[in-house]
């Protein structure tokens, strides 16, 4: 009895300490759950706070980088930080408890709407062109105040996380402690109990002691699983700040209180030269060592007053970095003290950034203001830039002012109706037109007077205010000439019909055709004596004719018969032919004539005549021999200078005539000072007419003379116009003439300025442009059709190649599916069956392989060849290849070797045709290797590049193979071999290289070995490391359903119906329908609901693109997953069936496997889709 007491006593102390225990470790543990939930809470708010300021950093750059490049694809993290912040902001709001950190937040939160508000108006500068008001705008730095702002706050932010976290951390690590304390503590008092109560009951306890022993031991593995659990969050943790701090772009120097560098970033370490690993414990100043930009002398480093005082030490510029090898970088820097929990100076962080590229832009930008303003001041046409909405002018240029007599001083901020009146310019600024040009309005100078303006209107937006540019010219001059043109049109009627040119029109053997008026009155034949009668040879100089015909034969190194050939032989050539000829009339006199040949063709440009337009030369003939007699007059001509200046008095008396006027009009300064007025040397009926003009114009009697050429300039307008000199001969010219009143100090009118220029060689130079640019215009139409053909057999080439892809692969698919039915079908096949069977098989896969090849070749060439781009990383990449060619080199003994590759290579571009095309080298080294040779393969890297070399122990290539290495379809005389091929895998590999910015090069040495050297784009954004982290994924157990599935075949080929009939009798409890149309397949999938349907594309009567579509919009059958089985192979095909709605997109021929997986997926699809179904309708009932 005394012992059951005892034992009574022992068991219930016994569950009193258990008790005890389990509270205290579950109270331990609880502690540490808290600890570790607060850790993973901290650390959210810290990555989210980081992350924030990162994607600001991200648009700026972009944004940056759009200001210089103009490209939109530069503002894509713009975008996505602009619509993104707020929920950032808010979730950092719900996520701190903290109210120091909420202060911080709340400060940040107007700075970053005002960060984005300038870059968005940056950004729309930008797209208007507006580069004077974005350089101003980044000028003031407003934007970088807003960035530091912004930094400092989220520094604050993030640094009161980090001190929250470390004593967070500090707590764990001592709730741990406390665990692991009390589970010791629990355990050794547990086994002392069981101790004593086992020497009482040794044989009754010993199966309770050796369970306790047990569950002990389990709670203590539990423990050391979560600790390291724990270590392994740790680890996550610093590898998340290391690459944080690699993603600053700004370089980061982090010192002690003595001023000695303890961290340096990689930035840092590339701006200064220094390795952190160099640096450490050096002093500041030796490693950053600055000067003043223009100066050259040494500058304070920062570092020293940010310790010394504890403050931050605003941005410096004007800096220069001395690097460790003496390169230098102008760098913008700052400074600030590193404080400990309690608010003391532990050292000081710096942060500088290279800003020699933003001085250079800056400099440039400059300069291309300046250039700017002055081709605004400098062009002739007048530039008026006016507010939209109240129509008040911002900008005048100088030729603006000189148009309309106002200083730009008098014009800004007027209305544009002071310039252009009657509301001329409203229609655009009510009606949204943004454009217009040739529009002629009526302007009006400072004076009253109105003048014909033609005007050029374009919109601009600068921020949100509309703006309209226009370009105005002034057209008095050309109204005026129009208007005379009109009154003289009867004159020129006249003229016309007067026939003062001869045209003679052949056939292409020079038998003269037409005859016109002008030809019979300047020869005296009439045009029915000579028409299908003679050519121009018999009415032209022999002895000229004989004279060309030798000259032409010396030009062009070809013999030259005289007659009608010497007379239109460079016009054969298309070469413009004018020259002097002796024209013989009917009465045998001679006349000198001047011929203008151009050869006439039809619209396959076959030369069908020639046009023969002269005009008589007698007259000026006479006059160069008159001119010869005058010698002095001769030369006073001919070395003339550009410009005539003419100056008079008041009442218009020249007074002086220079040298050029002298030399141009043939007059000396003697016979004209003192004497005439310019009016006397100019054309009366012009100095008539422009005087009714003006009186018109400006509604005042003008009288002509020498009063209307000086009219508007007495004024104070600037006055250019044309005007025809008649020289002291009686010569008359074209001339350009500016006139310019000459005034006294009191503004008195004191005389005239009359300046002129010869401008004969720019008429001529008007009327050459204009067949220019009938040529041009007739040149360009020619290059739309050509590029409307080369369209066109681009598209017929690519639909000949997806219709030989779909013919070849119809019966490849019926070949490969039922040789892989044969090969695993049942009874089994004999050994020397499978033999045959495989060489079928293999045979097969190459074929398709071939077509493959060749339509991946047509693709590239074609420029469609559509690159997914993104980071790739190169030791998964080489991993997969390496396990996909092991089993070809095993067969003949090669020795792969792999050299290791870093972790942190990711390589830029499409991860599927990087591995298309290190599988291709891999396989040319092993197939023409020699037996039990090598392939060598590694890996280099530079800042920008990825290199991977493959390198083999073959037999090596020649000089002249190297040359024709990459031609399709040349296999270097392999043909005649045992290894297959087909001599496009190299020239589709080097393609696929070069479109994904890389490069290839080859070395060979005969008899050792070919070595092949890719270089792809490397990507530069940090990424982390996780192969050091394992996931485990859990899946469900495979559903054990067999309940009998249906299965639609849509198919037209017999064939093919019968090879998916026999791969599908192998699955029980699959059913198959079949269907030869879409009509048949929608009848049957209405009637009966099957679980998949397969379908094939190009179908009799309506295709299966259409059958999906009807398919897809029945509700009967929407639901129902549809595969598409095709030998439609093409990259556009394919992308047309995923677009149609297709579950999956097969091609032919069948990969039994492949098809089998997709139907599996199907399946189940199918299924997860009724029973959602099901429980809608359950829901609904």
């Amino acid at each position: 009895m005394k012992a059951n007491y005892k034992i009574i006593v022992w068991l219930i102390s016994a569950a009193i300490m258990v008790v005890l225990s389990v509270a205290v470790s579950f109270w331990a543990f609880k502690q540490v759950q808290t600890s570790a939930e607060q850790r993973k809470h901290i650390r959210i708010m810290l990555d989210e706070g980081t992350a924030l300021l990162s994607s600001l950093k991200d648009a700026e750059t972009g944004q940056r980088g759009y200001l210089l490049t103009g490209d939109e694809t530069f503002l894509q993290p713009y975008l996505v930080v602009r619509d993104n912040i707020n929920a950032q902001l808010q979730t950092l709001r719900q996520g701190t408890e903290i109210s120091s950190a909420q202060k911080h937040l709340d400060a940040v939160q107007p700075l970053i709407k005002a960060k984005l508000a300038a870059l968005a108006t940056l950004i729309e500068l930008r797209r208007q062109n507006d580069l004077i008001a974005m350089t101003t705008l980044i000028s003031a730095g407003e934007g970088k105040r807003l960035m530091d702002a912004i930094r400092i706050e989220m520094n604050s932010f993030i640094h009161i996380n980090e001190t929250l976290q470390a004593q967070s951390d500090a707590e764990f690590e001592m709730n741990m402690r406390n665990l692991l304390i009390v589970i010791v503590a629990t355990s050794l008092f547990t086994l002392l109990f069981a101790l004593a109560f086992a020497y009482l009951f040794y044989q009754e306890t010993k199966h309770t002691l050796l369970f306790e022993t047990q569950r002990l031991l389990a709670l203590g593995e539990e423990a050391n699983e979560k600790l390291q659990q724990t270590n392994l969050a740790l680890q996550v943790s610093e590898e998340n700040l290391s690459v944080t701090l690699s993603s600053i772009g700004d370089a980061v120097i982090a010192t002690d209180t003595e001023g000695r560098v303890t961290l340096m970033n990689p930035i840092a370490e590339r701006l200064t030269g220094w390795t952190q690993a160099d640096a450490l414990g050096h002093p500041i100043e030796t490693v950053f060592h600055i000067i003043h930009q223009a100066t050259r002398q040494p500058v304070v480093i920062p570092v020293m007053d940010a310790l010394k005082h504890g403050t931050i030490q605003a941005l410096a510029n004007h800096t220069v970095l001395i690097a460790r090898d003496d390169s230098e970088h102008d760098i913008a820097d700052s400074c600030a003290p590193i404080r400990d929990r309690d608010g003391q100076v532990i050292g000081a962080v710096l942060v500088f950034r290279d800003v020699s590229e933003e001085y250079a832009i800056q400099q440039t930008l400059r300069n291309h203001t300046v250039r700017i303003q002055t081709i605004f001041n400098t062009v002739v046409d007048g530039i008026i830039t006016f507010q939209a909405d109240d129509g008040n002018i911002e900008t005048v240029n100088s030729a603006a002012e000189r148009i309309f007599g106002y200083t730009a001083a008098e014009l800004i901020k007027q209305n544009i109706n002071l310039l252009i009146p009657n509301d001329a310019l409203v229609h655009y600024r009510t009606n949204n037109e943004t454009h217009g040009s040739g529009h002629e309005l009526i302007g009006r100078r400072k004076d009253g007077n109105l003048f014909a303006v033609e005007m050029t209107i374009n919109e601009m937006l600068l921020g949100n205010q509309r703006y309209f540019t226009c370009i105005l010219r002034d057209i008095t001059v050309r109204k005026q000439a129009e208007e005379r043109l009109i009154k003289e049109g009867a004159l020129q009627n006249a003229i016309f019909n007067s026939a003062n040119f001869s045209s003679i029109a052949t056939d292409a053997k020079g038998v003269i055709q037409i005859f016109n008026v002008g030809a019979e009155r300047m020869l005296g034949y009439t045009a029915a004596e000579v028409m299908n009668k003679i050519t121009p040879a018999e009415i032209s100089d022999s002895y000229e004719l004989t004279t060309r015909a030798k000259a032409l034969s010396e030009e062009f190194s070809t013999p030259i018969t005289q007659g009608f050939e010497s007379l239109v032989f460079k016009a054969t050539r298309c070469i413009e032919d004018i020259y002097e000829l002796t024209y013989i009339r009917k009465d045998g006199s001679r006349f000198p004539a001047v011929v203008s040949v151009t050869a006439l063709r039809d619209a396959k440009d076959n030369i069908i005549g020639y046009l023969l337009i002269g005009t008589d030369n007698t007259a000026r003939k006479r006059a160069e021999e008159e001119l010869i007699k005058a010698g002095a007059l001769q030369s006073a001509i001919f070395n003339s200078a550009n410009f005539s200046s003419i100056a008079t008095d008041a009442k218009g008396v020249i007074q002086i005539f220079n040298v050029g006027a002298e030399r141009m009009l043939g007059y000396t300064a003697a016979e004209v000072m003192n004497k005439i007025t310019p009016a006397d040397i100019s054309d009366s009926q012009e100095l008539i007419t422009r005087a009714e003009v003006l009186t018109l114009e400006l509604k005042t009697p003008i009288t002509s003379g020498f009063e209307a050429l000086v009219f508007k300039a007495s004024r104070g307008i600037e006055d250019i116009y044309e005007l025809t000199y008649i020289r002291k001969d009686g010569s008359r010219f074209p001339a350009v003439v500016s006139v310019t009143a000459l005034r006294d100090a009191r503004g008195g009118i004191i005389g005239y300025l009359l300046i002129g220029t010869d401008n004969t060689a720019r008429k001529r130079l008007d009327t050459e442009r204009v067949q220019l640019y009938d040529a041009l215009k007739e040149k360009n139409i020619e290059l739309e059709v050509a590029t409307s053909v080369a369209e066109k057999s681009n598209l017929a080439k690519s639909e000949f190649l997806s219709k030989m892809s779909h013919e070849l692969r119809t019966p490849l698919n019926a070949i490969l599916g039922f040789a892989q039915l044969l090969e695993v079908g049942s009874p089994p096949p004999t050994t020397t069956q499978i033999v045959r069977l495989q060489q079928i098989i293999k045979a097969g896969w190459y074929l398709l392989e071939l077509i493959n090849e060749i339509l991946d070749l047509a693709v590239i060439e074609s420029g469609k060849l559509s690159l997914s781009r993104e980071a790739v990383s190169m030791t998964e990449v080489m991993r997969e290849c390496q396990s996909m060619i092991e089993s070809q080199a095993e067969i003949r003994s090669i020795t792969m070797i792999f050299m290791p590759f870093d972790n942190t290579l990711f390589a830029y571009g499409d991860r599927t045709r990087i591995k298309q095309i290190i599988i291709n080298l891999l396989s040319n080294a092993i197939k023409y290797n020699r037996d039990q040779g090598t392939v060598e393969v590694s890996c280099t890297s530079t800042p920008e590049h990825i290199g991977i070399n493959i390198k083999d122990s073959g037999k090596g290539l020649t000089a002249e193979q190297m040359a024709q290495l990459f031609q399709p379809f040349n296999r270097l005389g392999q043909e005649s071999g045992s290894e297959e091929g087909t001599g496009i895998g190299l020239v589709v590999t080097k393609q696929l290289v070069e479109l994904m910015g890389g490069s290839i090069r080859v070395n060979s040495t005969v008899g050792v070995g070919s070595e092949f050297y890719i270089e792809l784009l490397r990507d530069v954004t940090p990424q982390l490391d996780m192969s050091n982290i394992t996931l485990t994924k859990l899946l469900p157990p495979a559903s054990k359903n067999t309940a009998l599935r249906t299965l639609l075949y849509v198919e037209d080929n017999p064939a093919n119906l019968m090879l998916v009939e026999q791969i599908i009798e192998a699955h029980p409890q699959l059913y198959m329908l079949s269907a030869h149309d879409g009509y048949q397949g929608l009848s049957l999938a209405r009637s009966h609901i099957p679980d998949v349907i397969l379908m094939d594309i190009n179908l009799p009567g309506i295709s299966g693109i259409q059958t999906m579509k009807i398919l897809r919009n029945d509700p009967t059958t929407m639901h129902i997953p549809v595969i598409a089985l095709s030998a439609n192979a093409m990259l556009r095909d394919i992308e047309k069936g995923i677009e149609a709605g297709f579950f999956r997109y097969l091609t032919k021929p069948i990969k039994i496997t492949e098809f089998m997986n997709a139907l599996d997926d199907a399946l189940k699809f199918s299924k997860t889709d009724l029973d959602n179904t099901d429980k809608t309708d359950t829901c609904h009932d």
